[in-house]
């Protein structure tokens, strides 16, 4: 099979055409080819001599995903469903912010994560997303941003998907996102975000990468976690925060703590003080992102009332503990992870009925 050169950072593009006999140089001029001036046609490569551009289309390809469907919101969100070559279908999202435009990207097709206020893992794990299939949801992206002369400038691991249990192939794709010859995207505007996988924290910790880090909480407690997220049944809150404080010990950034406002469940005045006070004894240095839960119909869970999430907020800042709202997107759409891939499986399910 053809090698994707869209799934090769740099320093493995090098490598593999030094092995050919090729200078170093080449694997740089190979990606402003393809990244900056967004030509995929190897024979367009005017300044690639003629017998490499042969060699290239021999043995290598530039591969992209399709767009199988294509939600727009009001609010500018655009939702993506991607065909990849195997026939596989993953989402991505555009989410224009004042800052940018962020991207929403999946890291596998499917998830076995089974959180159970999540329509991604309504459908469990096919299989991991290679670095090129990751890189070809920016390239989408950016091919609608074009028609505005935008780009993406901000991108968010935490679509479909864990992405620690997708290490390696997770960082080969933020290393050609975060490459200058690349997608030119710094990286403190890069965000991988986990469900909770102590070892991948301690492992992104040790590796020095300088990408930010979110975790998906979503509760103050053991108990609450543990009926909401599987994953807590094998790494409790305590080991949990202990992670995050080794991490940020071993030269990590501030950790954004991800929290779904769910009603009556876990956003009282109890789990407020609750989660502040985790915070504070365990001296995690960290954002409180709250977010309004994006329903999903199959789930029995309901997103918390506007005043309920202003209270928590303020409360928690009162307590010392720095806390936001983040801005919901797509509400008129399929917003929410995983929910139009699980709407377009029931069509087919229907159709083959």
């Amino acid at each position: 099979m053809k090698i994707n050169l869209f799934g090769l950072p740099l320093s493995k593009m090098t490598e593999e055409f030094v092995s050919r006999g090729q200078t170093k140089f080449r694997a740089k001029q190979i990606f402003q080819w393809i990244y900056q001036k967004r030509v995929l046609d190897f024979e367009a490569m005017t300044d690639v001599s003629k017998a490499f551009r042969a060699e290239l289309s021999r043995d290598f390809c530039l591969d992209l995903p399709k767009v199988f469907t294509r939600q727009d919101s009001e609010d500018g969100t655009v939702k993506l469903l991607l065909e990849l070559e195997d026939g596989a279908k993953v989402e991505t999202v555009l989410m224009p912010y004042s800052y940018g435009n962020a991207v929403c990207v999946s890291s596998q097709v499917g998830c076995n994560m089974g959180c159970a206020f999540c329509a991604s893992g309504l459908l469990k794990r096919d299989r991991n997303l290679t670095p090129a299939e990751m890189v070809g949801e920016v390239m989408a992206i950016n091919a609608i941003l074009a028609e505005t002369n935008q780009t993406v400038t901000h991108i968010d691991v935490m679509g479909t998907g864990e992405p620690f249990d997708n290490f390696d192939n997770v960082m080969d794709f933020l290393d050609i996102a975060n490459e200058p010859f690349g997608l030119a995207i710094g990286a403190r505007h890069i965000t991988v975000s986990t469900c909770g996988l102590v070892p991948g924290i301690k492992k992104y910790g040790l590796d020095k990468r300088q990408f930010n880090l979110a975790l998906s909480l979503h509760a103050p407690n053991d108990e609450i976690r543990r009926e909401i997220m599987p994953v807590a049944r094998a790494y409790p809150i305590d080991e949990l925060l202990d992670a995050l404080a080794e991490y940020q010990e071993n030269g990590g950034r501030r950790v954004t703590l991800e929290y779904i406002m769910l009603r009556g469940l876990n956003d009282t005045k109890e789990a407020c003080d609750e989660l502040a006070s985790a915070i504070k004894r365990h001296k995690v240095f960290a954002l409180v992102n709250l977010i309004p839960y994006n329903e999903v119909k199959e789930k029995p869970y309901r997103r918390s009332d506007r005043d309920q999430v202003r209270f928590f907020a303020d409360r928690l800042q009162k307590q010392g503990i720095n806390a936001t709202i983040r801005k919901e997107f797509g509400s008129d759409i399929d917003a929410a992870c995983g929910q139009l891939r699980v709407k377009m499986k029931k069509k087919e399910g229907e159709q083959d009925a």
